[in-house]
């Protein structure tokens, strides 16, 4: 679809030109989904509709994309006008630079495009926003316009229902709705609160992964949150990854707050001689790191600026490599599945343009990663030039209700760490060899995790992750204290339950708990009370009758035992 978008948006630019007259053009890519323009020119919603019945003009006269080919003197003269095609022009080593005509638009672009306007079945103009020229905050603030087009209707009414129901899902809605978290603007941006309801969840998910790692053999570690800055050179986070670090100067020494937990395990792995028996030795931390991210980016809990990984670090020799690999992608397949993921996109991530170690390095370590995915069967694709500074990775794309496809297990080798940082093992003919270094998250980060959880289940957690799991609704005053006697049996029993006091109708306690997505809500009115029972109402099920305490207790707890046993 990237032609065809491409192609919408340049449609797109030529309708606001008619509109707007002469004005100063940015860019107009496809993205993801869509396309985008930026202009140096002020338009507002109430624009946009203009701007549609324009393009619609220029899709029923069915214009002819035509390409015209002009030497850089020659392409100068025709953009003197457009100093952002301009700047462009002057990074294009070629002699020779290729336009896109469409009706009395021309535009700079190496294309290619579709056919003829008229190819555009259905489109629609999505929203406003403000972007800074080539994303530098000194740049011009220019005006872009999001869109997407299709080559029916129909794609585009699918399309349109699956973003109002991406509405209705969105974390940033439901998690304070939900009592989950907030982030506060006096506080700063990226920066999560959590809630007691969204502690909750973030403590089940936190219990739940200390579990599985121990159970795998993992040694649970805590390192600082800051470090001097020398460790951060060692490693080379600050030649490679210095715009997204936060330093601190104190008593005239410098310190970096963490970006990454791996330096701080490496600490600890040097902190004695190790020998081959030793190996493989598996490090996991719930290790909170703080990176920049620039303010136009950020985006609820899905891109922060302070957030909590899963991460874990292996050190091993290149025999166990293989296996190491094969246990952490069964290891993350499974946690997916647990939390009610079972479709995934996988990449093979490779060396980015800026990178430390040899060549023949990473090649070895590509080599391991591709050897797994393939003899495990698994369908993935090349992500070109997407690893990380010291090595190769898989990238796990987890894949939700609406399909969309979120960040999630990442497993990267690594030859260069172990190397700047000198480490070694003894190996069983009392030589010194080093170890092989696996970086590794099997969920990600805690805050990204939990935002997709909120997506994929529109706030209705299954009943082992629901912060309040039962609500309890005494339909009238009178029946208060048997409702605290139920409360107490609950709470005893360990499901986490509420219960709503409030002198208000049945009818609206339901509704709020409808709301709030509690699983279940016990009704007690003055039958259950004198027949010591309870009445069971599902939050999509609805009434499911009557039952007694001990039974409803029990097929909550098999409800959980069954979900964590997955």
């Amino acid at each position: 679809m990237e032609e065809f978008w491409h192609s919408t948006s340049h449609i797109m630019a030529s309708a606001v030109c008619r509109i707007f007259g002469d004005i100063k053009l940015g860019i107009g890519p496809a993205i993801a989904e869509g396309f985008y323009y930026d202009f140096d020119c002020k338009i507002q919603d109430e624009d946009l509709p203009k701007i549609e019945d324009e393009m619609r003009k220029i899709i029923d006269e069915d214009q002819r994309f035509e390409k015209i080919v002009m030497n850089i003197d020659e392409a100068r003269k025709f953009l003197e006008r457009q100093t952002y095609k301009l700047e462009i022009l002057d990074e294009i080593d070629d002699e020779h630079v290729s336009f896109y005509k469409n009706g009395s638009f021309t535009d700079l672009c190496k294309g290619p495009h579709i056919e003829r306007t008229g190819q555009v079945k259905a489109f629609k103009l999505l929203k406003i926003a403000g972007a800074y020229w080539r994303g530098d905050e000194k740049n011009p603030m220019l005006t872009r316009i999001y869109g997407i087009s299709f080559e029916s209707k129909e794609e585009l009414d699918d399309y349109l229902k699956k973003q109002e129901e991406a509405k209705k899902r969105d974390h940033r809605i439901l998690g304070p709705q939900l009592g989950l978290f907030e982030i506060y603007d006096e506080v700063g941006g990226g920066l999560a609160f959590w809630h007691p309801k969204g502690n909750i969840l973030r403590d089940e998910i936190i219990w739940f992964l200390k579990k599985e790692h121990k159970n795998r053999g993992y040694f649970e570690l805590t390192t600082p949150h800051i470090g001097k800055i020398e460790l951060w050179e060692q490693s080379g986070h600050c030649d490679y990854y210095r715009e997204n670090i936060y330093f601190i100067e104190k008593e005239e020494e410098n310190y970096v707050l963490k970006p990454m937990n791996c330096p701080g395990h490496i600490m600890i792995y040097k902190s004695k001689m190790r020998s081959y028996k030793d190996l493989p030795i598996r490090y996991f931390e719930l290790g909170t790191v703080y990176r920049y991210e620039r303010s136009g980016v950020l985006h609820g809990l899905l891109r922060v600026r302070g957030f909590t990984q899963d991460d874990a670090h292996i050190f091993c020799n290149e025999s166990q490599l293989k296996n190491e690999i094969e246990e952490v992608c069964r290891f993350a397949f499974d946690m997916l599945s647990r939390f009610g993921f079972n479709e995934y996109e996988i990449y093979l991530s490779t060396k980015p343009e800026k990178y430390v170690g040899e060549d023949e390095i990473w090649d070895l370590a590509t080599d391991a990663l591709k050897g797994v995915l393939e003899e495990q069967g698994l369908n993935f694709s090349i992500d070109p030039g997407a690893g990380v500074f010291y090595g190769p990775k898989i990238d796990i794309k987890l894949l939700d209700a609406l399909n969309r496809a979120w960040q999630g297990p990442t497993i990267q080798v690594d030859f260069n760490l172990p190397d700047r940082f000198d480490l070694s093992y003894i190996g069983d003919d009392g030589r010194k060899y080093r170890p092989v270094m696996i970086h590794r998250v099997v969920l990600g980060s805690l805050e990204r995790f939990i935002g997709c959880l909120v997506e994929h289940y529109a706030g209705k957690f299954p009943l082992w992750l629901s912060p309040t799991q039962v609500i309890i609704l005494p339909i009238t005053d009178n029946q208060l204290n048997y409702a605290k006697n139920v409360e107490r049996i609950f709470i005893s029993e360990g499901i986490r339950t509420e219960l709503d006091s409030r002198s208000e109708k049945l009818q609206r306690k339901i509704k709020d708990a409808q709301e709030l997505k509690i699983p279940y809500m016990i009704i007690i009115g003055k039958k259950e009370e004198e027949q010591e029972k309870i009445s069971i109402r599902h939050r999509s099920k609805g009434d499911i009758g009557p039952y007694g305490i001990d039974d409803f207790i029990k097929n909550l707890k098999d409800e959980i035992r069954e979900k964590l046993s997955i």
